[in-house]
């Protein structure tokens, strides 16, 4: 008889966690979607799933949602993600330590796979280019310095692994690059362009020289799925292999709005830290876990104009 896939699906009311649902359910798993007790409504994107509401900083909240879900796969996002605070918070050991007990025990209740989510800034930026999973150094590395969020994504990663060794736990780690679309917050590139040219205000950009590759959040949601369903061990990046120019996508959404006389490019200084190349080598995705994404580049800015439109649309109006 076949085992029934059970997933425990953390981080469930997030940017990305949210759209890992559906494609989940529709592979056969009966998943468990996790929520902060601070979450106020369930996402629309969790139509299918049991929700849970537990605090994944605790252990004994941790042993309590494990026996009572019983699962047999793990999918964890949940992190500090808070814009302007996550890179530097000293919640970010909290939640690698989380991770270790939560990994620990989904393993000793019985648990057959985990898959968690990384970050492209888990590699060497000075180095940057085009970033490939087991080539490209990481950070810690090339001893550069990095941030509180970096150095606990490179050590949970590396826990990760080892405990998959240890254990025989299948285990892969899911990079992501960089993703945009609904829900995104609005202070971040994509959604702040998008929201200023809707109010028919300038939307300053730095120079836009930076070469980038951007995949719509749904599908970044997809791949994780596919990637847990999968027998691939590892770091994976999650990503488009689609590089443009910061410049040339923030004209391109100002096109689809009609309103380019509102960019102003280079109104803004880029951060020094960031290279002007970092897109991810894909093939691992492509060609080991198979994942074909369903937006292209432009499909998926439509669908984050059309959500941003609704989101801004007075009230009663479509």
């Amino acid at each position: 008889m076949t085992q029934a896939k059970r997933v425990l699906l953390t981080g469930a009311g997030g940017f990305i966690g949210r759209w890992s649902a559906a494609p989940l359910l529709a592979k056969g798993y009966d998943v468990h979607a996790v929520l902060s007790p601070a979450a106020r409504t369930t996402p629309a994107e969790l139509r299918g799933a049991q929700v849970h509401s537990a605090d994944l900083l605790n252990e004994a909240a941790i042993d309590a949602l494990l026996r009572r879900v019983a699962p047999t796969h793990l999918l964890h996002f949940a992190w500090i993600a808070t814009p302007g605070l996550y890179w530097h918070s000293a919640d970010n050991d909290r939640w690698r330590s989380a991770g270790v007990y939560l990994l620990r025990r989904f393993r000793e209740l019985g648990g057959i796979r985990a898959v968690m989510s990384g970050s492209c800034a888990e590699y060497d930026w000075t180095q940057a280019g085009v970033c490939a999973e087991y080539s490209t150094p990481l950070a810690d590395e090339a001893h550069c310095t990095v941030t509180p969020y970096v150095a606990n994504k490179i050590a949970m990663q590396k826990a990760l692994a080892e405990f998959g060794r240890q254990s025989s736990l299948s285990t892969a780690w899911g990079r992501i690059f960089f993703q945009f679309g609904p829900y995104e917050h609005e202070d971040r590139l994509v959604p702040s362009v998008i929201r200023h040219l809707l109010l028919n205000e300038e939307a300053p950009c730095t120079h836009g020289r930076q070469v980038r590759s951007f995949l719509h959040v749904a599908d970044v949601g997809a791949a994780f799925a596919e990637l847990l369903d999968s027998y691939i061990q590892g770091p994976v990046n999650i990503g488009s292999g689609e590089s443009i120019s910061i410049a040339d996508l923030i004209t391109r959404i100002a096109g689809k709005i009609g309103r380019t006389d509102l960019l102003r490019l280079g109104a803004r200084t880029p951060a020094t830290q960031e290279p002007p190349l970092l897109v991810p080598d894909i093939h691992r995705l492509h060609d080991e876990v198979r994942f074909v994404p369903r937006y292209s580049l432009n499909a998926g800015i439509d669908d984050t104009i059309a959500w941003w439109r609704r989101q801004l649309a007075p009230q009663g109006q479509p």
